[in-house]
């Protein structure tokens, strides 16, 4: 048997031995249901956490933002009341975080793929309208980028200098910090395929080229906001040159206020994000700490209820909210794997 399935298995038996002994405590000293992680996540569980208390009048779960990898390190870091009973991720749980869960006894976990959100560029109302491509993001966020056959620091401060077809308006990008999921996303599925249209990149050493392709400028043009999305929408409203870098959800919850701003000519909305055509999606998980399941009260309703098809399903809630829904089939599987306590393999 692997290691770390020996290291997983050692950790579930100590688990449970912890918790058979003292179930009483573990369940009178916590009486209500904990969420925390991805502030993509957070809305979702909101409405979820509403919606539960409405339909059952039991406590109202506990959610708090602290973003994926946040989230992560609080859910991994034991078992019993002091630690979260489920958490929220804009990505999957990597190796590490995984072996860390493991070390601290939280060997029991299950992944749940609840559906796919989109990363959203973000403006004000009331600031003139942009459209931009992949391109164009990345020689606006890159530390470094190509100039007359070179790589140099980002010389870029207005919009007009990267296309004299864009707004003569300072770079100004308000964005997730390193401990994100949405800044692994925004990585993912806008620097590195912009940085792709570059010759001058691609003839790069691999190293070199992974260094220039993810790194974000430090120079004031984009600034981490940290994980509470809320931030940015306000900062957004106090100046409308800026633009913001979030979750769908957020957008969709301040439409009022606020547009997306189309990218390779594809606006976010719950229509384009149904479809698929809209560039920038990506996906969101529930991991769910299965020995609490017997031991903290509502648990199980609240697993029920985030992934029942009033809210996950093609006209649920969520989906309202911006969540792009998993096909029939993927949408009971999931349940199933939750309903069965099933754990995390891949890592085995």
């Amino acid at each position: 048997m692997p290691a770390l399935a020996v290291a997983a298995l050692a950790a579930a038996l100590l688990a449970a031995a912890l918790l058979a002994a003292a179930p009483a405590e573990a369940a009178g000293s916590r009486d209500r249901v904990r969420l925390v992680g991805s502030s993509t996540a957070f809305p979702y569980s909101e409405a979820v956490a509403e919606h539960y208390v409405g339909l059952t009048h039991g406590r109202a779960p506990v959610v708090e933002s602290t973003g994926t990898g946040g989230g992560l390190k609080i859910f991994c870091g034991g078992l019993g009341a002091g630690f979260p009973d489920i958490t929220g991720a804009s990505r999957a749980i990597t190796a590490s975080e995984y072996r860390d869960c493991v070390s601290d006894g939280v060997a029991d976990v299950t992944e749940a793929l609840i559906g796919h959100d989109g990363l959203s560029l973000t403006q004000s109302n009331e600031a003139p309208e942009l459209a931009l491509t992949r391109r164009q993001l990345f020689l606006a966020l890159a530390a470094e980028v190509p100039v007359g056959g070179g790589i140099v620091a980002n010389p870029y401060r207005r919009w007009r200098e990267i296309d004299p077809a864009l707004p003569d308006l300072p770079i100004e990008i308000l964005g997730p910090p390193p401990t994100s999921g949405t800044r692994d996303a925004l990585v993912t599925l806008v620097m590195l395929p912009g940085c792709a249209t570059f010759p001058e990149i691609a003839a790069l050493p691999p190293e070199r080229r992974h260094i220039v392709c993810a790194r974000t400028r430090e120079d004031g043009a984009f600034i981490e906001a940290g994980e509470n999305d809320n931030i940015i929408v306000q900062r957004l409203a106090a100046d409308p040159a800026a633009l913001g870098i979030f979750g769908f959800s957020f957008l969709h919850e301040n439409g009022d206020t606020l547009r997306g701003v189309p990218i390779e000519g594809v606006r976010p909305n719950v229509e384009t994000l149904r479809k698929g055509t809209y560039p920038l999606i990506r996906p969101l998980y529930l991991y769910i700490k299965n020995a609490h399941r017997a031991v903290i009260p509502g648990m199980e309703e609240v697993l029920r209820e985030y992934l029942s098809e009033d809210a996950i399903g093609p006209d649920g809630y969520l989906t309202e909210r911006g969540l792009m829904p998993l096909p029939a089939v993927e949408r009971r599987e999931v349940r199933r794997a939750v309903e069965d306590h099933v754990p995390i393999r891949r890592f085995d």
